[in-house]
């Protein structure tokens, strides 16, 4: 990583981001329920790539679709925006819930987060991390070492509620299946999901939600835009990288990780100015998704600036035919 620059956004990124993912969540919605995940991201890139050209930055993408060569935009390391200043770091999931989208299933989102140059973390060749996210008021209660169970009864106890109160979401997946029989063996209750766990990392730390916690290994670009929502809206998250198999476990440790440290989010993304946006692509717990009036399309989105602690959700009217004549695009 290097050091942060003296370059640092000045103005409301977030409300200049929240056309980036209106764009790739119109476009991606066309494809809802069509059973091609592939295309329904190829379109949300496409979209959200048009669009991040005319923002005024001068930006690297360190997390996106992958290296130069499988992704032929929006690539780690690829140049976005005008070239202006400020320098900043991106990262982006231009469909989070590729699955979610092609099968009509809720929760799917367009995401995008912003940092200073040099403040957002690389993680390198590791795919995957151990993750916990949850609220303010249990931030010191977070550990990925602590037996799950104790840490679920630490919450109860510090929220005076009954331990069957408490919800932890988790991605369902095998190698989540001793954790998930802890939980409940604990007593508290599970919120199995597909897939989307920036989405739930939201659930986990919002006062709308019955979840209580959020608990498992997913992906680390989702872990380190999880990371910068929370940093904006409020709340804690912690990671650990996890690595699939001995050639990736080698790979890190020649790369310089210490795949022993939990990173916390003011670690994933550092310095006090990082921004948020994401649109809702289907309904969610978090975000209505994209719907279709005649000639207009809604959009509902979340955008957040972690210096001021200011999150906005937006509901917009988008004029199909009109957009699709000002881009040159057939999104929406």
């Amino acid at each position: 990583m290097s050091t942060p620059t003296t370059s640092r956004p000045d103005r409301n990124l977030a409300l200049e981001l929240v056309r980036v993912t209106e764009a790739a969540a119109l476009a991606a919605a066309r494809m809802i329920g069509m059973g091609d995940k592939e295309g329904a991201d190829q379109a949300a890139v496409d979209a959200m790539r048009l669009v991040l050209d005319t923002v005024h930055m001068d930006g690297v993408v360190v997390i996106g679709e992958g290296e130069k060569d499988e992704a032929p935009m929006l690539y780690n390391g690829e140049k976005i925006g005008d070239g202006s200043p400020p320098q900043v770091d991106i990262a982006v999931d231009p469909l989070e819930g590729t699955r979610l989208a092609a099968q009509g299933r809720p929760s799917a989102l367009a995401v995008i987060a912003l940092s200073a140059h040099g403040t957002m973390f690389d993680p390198g060749p590791c795919v995957y991390m151990e993750k916990m996210a949850g609220g303010n008021d249990i931030a010191d209660l977070l550990s990925l070492d602590r037996p799950l169970a104790e840490t679920l009864r630490l919450i109860a106890d510090r929220r005076t509620h009954d331990i069957r109160d408490i919800m932890v979401v988790v991605l369902d997946r095998p190698r989540h299946e001793d954790g998930i029989q802890a939980i409940r063996d604990a007593g508290a209750r599970v919120r199995l999901i597909t897939d989307g766990d920036v989405s739930a990392s939201l659930l986990s730390v919002s006062d709308r939600s019955p979840v209580s916690l959020l608990w498992g290994i997913g992906g680390t670009p989702e872990g380190v835009i999880s990371a910068a929502a929370i940093k904006a809206f409020g709340g804690a998250f912690i990671g650990r990288l996890w690595p699939r198999d001995d050639d990736e476990r080698q790979a890190a440790v020649d790369a310089g990780y210490d795949l022993d440290r939990v990173l916390d989010q003011d670690e994933l993304v550092r310095g006090d100015d990082c921004f948020f946006s994401a649109t809702g692509v289907t309904d969610g717990d978090v975000l209505q998704g994209v719907r279709y009036e005649g000639s207009t399309a809604t959009t509902e989105s979340i955008v957040m600036r972690s210096r001021t602690g200011t999150v906005r959700r937006i509901s917009a009217r988008h004029n199909r035919p009109k957009l699709r004549l000002y881009t040159g695009e057939r999104y929406g």
